[in-house]
């Protein structure tokens, strides 16, 4: 897998078009702070972190309208590629739907939102974009 990052927004993305409750997807630690910051914000419902012999996995619990059944999650998009990095000064943050939704950035700090890296007046690589 060259890209497990692309991996996991794909999981999710078809997970929530196929009206899933839960998907599963292979852990590591970047994957892990992605589904807590995700959490954090009120995009999903719960996860929960499951050793196994291999690498662990990660269970995510999807959120729906509970009358819609919409998904709180509208759109996952992977910014940074392997081919094509996107860094971002603190000057330049993205902001995602004028500030309706989050894009998680990669800094020196850790994985955080724009809004966090702009507090904590960082820069960093732009992973992705979620509304």
């Amino acid at each position: 897998m060259t890209d497990p990052i692309a991996d996991y927004l794909t999981r999710v993305r078809n997970a929530i078009m196929a009206k899933h409750k839960v998907v599963e997807i292979p852990a590591s630690n970047l994957k892990k702070e992605m589904t807590k910051i995700l959490f954090d914000k009120g995009y999903i419902l719960s996860y929960k972190f499951e050793e196994d012999d291999k690498q662990g996995i990660i269970k995510i619990a999807l959120k729906y309208h509970p009358i819609s059944k919409v998904s709180a999650i509208k759109s996952l998009k992977r910014i940074s590629k392997p081919g094509l990095r996107k860094y971002s000064d603190v000057d330049n943050l993205p902001r995602v739907l004028n500030g309706m939704g989050i894009a998680i950035l990669s800094t020196s700090r850790g994985l955080m939102t724009e809004k966090e890296a702009r507090n904590e007046n960082v820069g960093g690589e732009v992973i992705c974009y979620v509304y």
